[in-house]
This record gives C-alpha cells, structure tokens and sequence, in this order.
C-alpha cells in the first residue's frame, strides 16, 4: 500500500475568522489552533521566513480535517481570476456530504456563501451544488436521497 489515508486538505485564507465560522456552520469543529514558524516550517512550503497561524478543523465523523492556514510572513498571493470558474486547472472544490442541503445552503448564505450555479438532482441518487463561501472557496454539497 502506497498511503494510509487522506489526513487533511490545506486552505490558505486571508481572514482566518471567517474561515472558521464558515466551516463550524457546515458542521465541522475546531480540532486545535497553533501558530508556525521557524526553519523546518520553511523546508517544508520552500518558502523563506514562514509565520502563519493554522486552525485545525474536523468533521464530526473525526476522519476528515481541513488546514486552515493564515500566513503572516510572507504574505499570501492571489490567484488570477480570483474567483476562477469550475473547470479551471488544480483543486477546485471540496465535496462534503449533509443530510439537508437546503438547509446547509440557507445557513451559509448567513456566511456570504453564494451557489456557483443551482442545486440540481442525479437521477435518483443525489441532489448536488457548489457553493462559493470566504476567500473564493468553492465547497460541494451532496445530499444522498433515500
């Protein structure tokens, strides 16, 4: 066997906040917070002098976690476009599964999210959408029906 397992998906934010009570809405819980910083840190992002504050979040199964980083030094850079659409190159979402996506939806819209397109239904299988929430992040939605 090649891996263990998926450990966690890194996003890296400008407001670190936001980031935050955009994921706890969905459901996921503050695992633990911490800041880093030093010459390991720079081996390892190849980037020199790191300071960044990190916000560990877990799904409420505890098998999934999201990084959520805040850098300090050096800055964060922005993508162009900045809210680049679905098919443009490298990770563009992350898929979570809910019992009532109508209500997800509803609860981060409180949060500034916007859907991407609209909720549409799979055969019989799912009803799905994207969501734009902070900093441009595209989250899906899949509510797998009975």
């Amino acid at each position: 066997m090649t891996i263990q397992r998926m450990d966690n998906v890194l996003i890296v934010v400008d407001d670190l906040e936001a980031a935050k009570a955009f994921f706890a809405e969905l459901g996921m819980e503050l695992e633990g917070e911490t800041t880093v910083e030093g010459p390991w840190v720079d081996r390892v992002v190849g980037l020199k002098d790191v300071r960044s504050d990190i916000a560990m979040m877990r799904t409420p199964d505890g098998h999934s976690r999201l990084e959520l980083t805040k850098f300090h030094r050096p800055l964060a850079v922005k993508a162009d476009p900045e809210n680049a659409p679905a098919n443009t190159l490298g990770i563009r979402r992350i898929m979570f599964a809910v019992d009532d996506i109508d209500d997800v939806v509803a609860r981060l819209r409180s949060h500034g999210a916007e859907l991407v397109g609209e909720i549409a239904q799979y055969e019989d299988i799912y009803r799905l959408c994207f969501l734009r929430g902070p900093e441009g992040i595209i989250i899906g939605l899949a509510e797998e029906l009975s």
